[in-house]
């Protein structure tokens, strides 16, 4: 493989895309064995590439010449691709997508937690692979980002937009117009928001200097047919505020919660704030199975509620509960997993560090008709204790579904000693999750992985492990 040098700029001759690696970027190697990260390119492309980082095992680059696209290879389909750095993968043949997942999770448990699976199954595709997201959130800026090509024409980047964070520019929003990630109605409820406040003559934030009126819009929608809306303003001003509320109100009627806030903070975060219910009833609702969901303004719930039904049905498959069962359900969040199963076994104990969120399983559990569930609030690490176990009975069916980094070691070490006969390890990040499963390979087997597509177009996978005691 030839290596050349052009204006101080190194770069590498026909590497060959293999596979895809961390955050989405393809992977290659060249003759001598030397590890090559590619952004923006698809397993089976051959391409030139410049190098912007070095490293002792692995360089990193920029695809600059093109010698081979690969056949799986498609064309995207949104206007933005490329641009707002979401849906990484729309470039990409969506079963080529899958096969590429199902290897990073497969190479991540094999070589990161170095570990035997007894089965690999295969990953379960999503349905459908647009429109799935019931949550996003868009920022309003005074400064859009501009593309190479504006920036070579001088275009000035002071603009009211709407849209997303660019990845690296954080002051500079990258403004919608269509976004394929979540469904009616919400491309035109955040068209609307964002015609209203041009109309309305109003301020977008600007980050850097903290100045502005209009700041954040988050939505969710759920199958129900219901829409929450939570509009952030920066600073407080009761007849534009009301205005503009109305006006989204009566131009959007399918806005079943209207509610808003406003931040003064330095960040976005709203979770700390007094969201403040301006229409409708404060909430949305939504089925998981037959369990009906009440979801707040500070809920936390699975981003891709179809597939998430799909999700906790494999994790009900590999428990095979019988009925007389004791379930730990760790980091439970709302209780989605621990309610979803709790008529399928004796009692369900679930652990959270949210107390708004453990406060959500428990007004869905009495909504539910549910009397066999006890949740508790506070760090898995200081809850989960011997004492804890005495006190609520050794589990038969231990579930975890950490954030993306994993399980503290302290839990880990916990689960070891409690050993219960099962154990089922959801993962948002196969990468830690193999980490954990070495630990827990000293009295555990793996005997079934289930990789689930929750997220099509992006480099996200979730990943379902069944751990059986040894030798039971």
């Amino acid at each position: 493989m030839k290596v050349i040098r052009r204006k101080k700029e190194l770069a590498v001759e026909k590497v060959t895309v293999t596979g895809i690696a961390d955050k989405g970027k393809g992977v290659g190697r060249d003759a001598e064995g030397r590890v090559y990260f590619v952004e923006h390119v698809v397993p089976g492309d051959v391409v030139d590439v410049r190098i912007y980082k070095k490293k002792d095992t692995y360089f990193e680059g920029k695809p600059i010449h093109f010698h081979k696209l690969s056949d799986d290879r498609r064309p995207p389909f949104c206007e933005h691709f490329g641009v707002c750095g979401g849906c990484n993968f729309q470039n990409m043949a969506y079963e080529a997508q899958l096969r590429s997942k199902e290897e990073v999770v497969i190479n991540s448990i094999l070589r990161i937690g170095k570990v035997a699976v007894g089965e690999f199954l295969p990953i379960l595709a999503a349905d459908p692979t647009t429109y799935y997201r019931n949550k996003l959130e868009f920022t309003f800026s005074n400064k859009r980002w501009l593309t190479a090509e504006e920036m070579t024409a001088e275009t000035s980047n002071y603009a009211n937009v709407l849209g997303f964070h660019r990845p690296g520019a954080f002051d500079k929003i990258v403004h919608i117009n269509h976004c394929y990630l979540q469904g009616d109605p919400c491309n035109e409820l955040r068209n609307t928001i964002y015609t209203i406040g041009v109309e309305q003559k109003l301020s977008f934030f600007d980050l850097k200097s903290q100045r502005g009126f209009l700041r954040n819009v988050l939505i969710r929608v759920t199958t129900l047919g219901e829409t929450l809306a939570i509009v952030s303003f920066f600073q407080e001003n009761e007849d534009q505020r009301k205005t503009f509320l109305d006006e989204i109100l009566h131009r959007v009627p399918s806005v079943t919660t209207l509610l808003y806030c406003i931040n003064p903070k330095a960040n976005d975060f709203i979770l700390d704030l007094d969201i403040v219910t301006y229409s409708g009833k404060g909430y949305i609702e939504e089925m998981l199975g037959d369990i009906r969901f009440r979801i707040g303004p500070r809920s936390f719930f699975q981003t891709n509620t179809r597939q998430a039904t799909k999700l906790f049905d494999v994790v009900t498959q590999f428990a095979d509960f019988q009925g007389n069962e004791t379930v730990y359900d760790l980091y439970t969040g709302l209780g989605s997993i621990a309610l979803y199963i709790a008529k399928k076994c004796q009692h369900v104990v679930g652990i959270e560090e949210i107390e708004a969120a453990i406060q959500d399983a428990k007004d869905n559990a009495e909504r539910n008709n549910l009397t066999n569930t006890t949740f508790y609030a506070g760090d898995v690490k200081n809850i989960l204790t011997p004492e804890f176990a005495e006190k609520h009975g050794k589990p038969d069916i231990l579930i975890t579904d950490p954030p993306r980094a994993g399980m503290h070691e302290s839990v880990t070490r916990m689960l070891v000693k409690l050993a219960a006969p099962k154990l089922i390890y959801v993962s948002c990040n196969p990468a830690t999750q193999a980490r954990d499963l070495q630990i827990l390979s000293e009295i555990y087997e793996v005997a079934k992985v289930q990789p689930v597509d929750m997220f099509p177009h992006t480099y996200h996978i979730e990943n379902v492990a069944l751990l059986k005691l040894k030798n039971s």
